[in-house]
C-alpha cells in the first residue's frame, strides 16, 4: 500500500485556513492532522513543536496582511497613506481571525517587535503630507486608535458600514487631526 506524503506547504496552507475560520486558540495538532485527512505523525515530522508551526503561521498571516495592503495602494482608489488605513480595515472585515490573531492578543509578555515595524512604516506613509517624522508618528498615532476602532468592531461583527461611509469618516478624521497640527506650527 501507497503512502501518502503530506507536505510541510500543505499542512501551513491548511494550519492557515484552520486558523482562518476558528482562530489560533482553536489551532491544535489533532483537528489541524483531521483537516489534513492524516495522522498527526507528518505534522511532527514536519516542525518540532506547535510553536514552530505557529511562528510559521504568523509570518503567513503578515504576508497576507501585507498583501492587502500593497494591493489596496496599488488600486489607486485613495492616497497611499489613506490606502493604508482603508486595507486594515478591509483586512478585519475579511479576515476577522487574522486581524484579531495579529492586533488583538495579549502581547505583554512577546519580545518580538514585528508590530511595531508595521505601525512605524504606516507612520513613514503619513510623511507624504509635507509633514515632518515626529509629526507623522503624532498624527498616525491618532490616525491609528481611529481606524482600530472601526478594524475592532468590523472583526467583531459589531459594525457593517459601506465602504464609502468609512472612507468619509477617516477624511473627516484626518483633516481634523492635520488642522490640529498645522495650527500648532
Amino acid at each position: 500500500m501507497a503512502k501518502k506524503i503530506i507536505s510541510r506547504d500543505y499542512i501551513v496552507q491548511v494550519a492557515c485556513e484552520l486558523v482562518a475560520d476558528v482562530g489560533m486558540e482553536g489551532l491544535n495538532m489533532r483537528e489541524l492532522a483531521k483537516r489534513c485527512n492524516c495522522s498527526t505523525q507528518p505534522i511532527y515530522l514536519s516542525f518540532k513543536n506547535a510553536d514552530e508551526l505557529k511562528r510559521v503561521i504568523f509570518g503567513q498571516i503578515v504576508e497576507c496582511y501585507n498583501r492587502y495592503i500593497s494591493e489596496e495602494i496599488a488600486s489607486n482608489k485613495y492616497p497611499e497613506y489613506k490606502a493604508s488605513g482603508m486595507a486594515y480595515i478591509r483586512f478585519a472585515k475579511e479576515q476577522p481571525q487574522y486581524f484579531k490573531y495579529l492586533f488583538m492578543r495579549d502581547r505583554s509578555n512577546e519580545t518580538s517587535n514585528e508590530m511595531e515595524k508595521v505601525f512605524e512604516r504606516e507612520a513613514e506613509r503619513a510623511t507624504q503630507y509635507g509633514i515632518d517624522r515626529d509629526t507623522a508618528i503624532a498624527i498616525h498615532t491618532h490616525m491609528w486608535v481611529y481606524v482600530h476602532g472601526i478594524a475592532t468592531n468590523y472583526a467583531t461583527g459589531f459594525l457593517n458600514w459601506d465602504w464609502d461611509t468609512v472612507s468619509n469618516l477617516l477624511n473627516e478624521i484626518f483633516m481634523g487631526i492635520m488642522s490640529i497640527y498645522k495650527k500648532e506650527k
